[in-house]
C-alpha cells in the first residue's frame, strides 16, 4: 500500500509499466468534471471508474483485495477513510474472478482519512475497505493490470 499527495504520483510510474499513463490521466483531467462511469484508458489493462460513493460506516465497509488489477484510489469531493489489513492477516474467502474481488467478514485491522488531492495504491496483498464516509463522495479508482509488471 502508498500513500501520498497527488503531486508525488509521478514518484510511483516506474512500478508498473501503465502507472505512467495514469499519472498522465490523473494530471491533464479536470477531474472534478468528470460524471460518474468508467473510461477504458487501455482495454483490459488500464480502466478509470468515476464513483459516487454514498455514506457508509466502517462497519459497512467490506475488506476486498484483487488478484488481476491494482487499485489507484483517489477521493476527490471529500474525505475518506479506509481501512487497512495486509491479505496475509486475512481469512480464507471465495475469489470472484468475473470481478476479481474476493471481499472479507469483519472489521479491517486499521484505519487512514485521505482527503482530495490525495491517493492510496493497493496491490494484491492490500486488504481495504474504501469508501467510508458521513457524507459521500466522488472517487477516482485506477484498476491497473498487475500483469503488465
Amino acid at each position: 500500500m502508498i500513500l501520498d499527495s497527488l503531486e508525488n504520483l509521478g514518484n510511483y510510474a516506474a512500478l508498473n509499466p501503465l502507472f505512467a499513463e495514469a499519472v498522465r490521466f490523473l494530471r491533464d483531467t479536470n477531474l472534478a468534471a468528470l460524471e460518474p462511469g468508467k473510461i477504458v484508458l487501455e482495454p483490459d489493462k488500464l480502466i478509470v471508474n468515476v464513483n459516487a460513493i454514498p455514506p457508509k460506516t466502517a462497519d459497512e465497509a467490506k475488506l476486498e483485495t484483487h488478484v488481476e488489477y491494482i487499485d489507484i484510489q483517489v477521493p476527490i469531493t471529500a474525505e475518506e477513510t479506509m481501512g487497512y489489513t495486509p491479505a496475509e492477516d486475512l481469512p480464507e474467502a471465495p475469489y470472484d474472478a468475473a470481478i476479481d474481488m474476493a471481499l472479507y467478514p469483519g472489521r479491517a485491522a486499521n484505519y487512514f482519512t485521505l482527503k482530495p488531492g490525495m491517493f492510496a495504491i493497493f496491490f494484491p496483498a492490500d486488504g481495504h475497505a474504501p469508501g467510508i464516509t458521513p457524507t459521500g463522495l466522488k472517487k477516482i479508482i485506477i484498476k491497473v493490470k498487475v500483469s503488465a509488471i
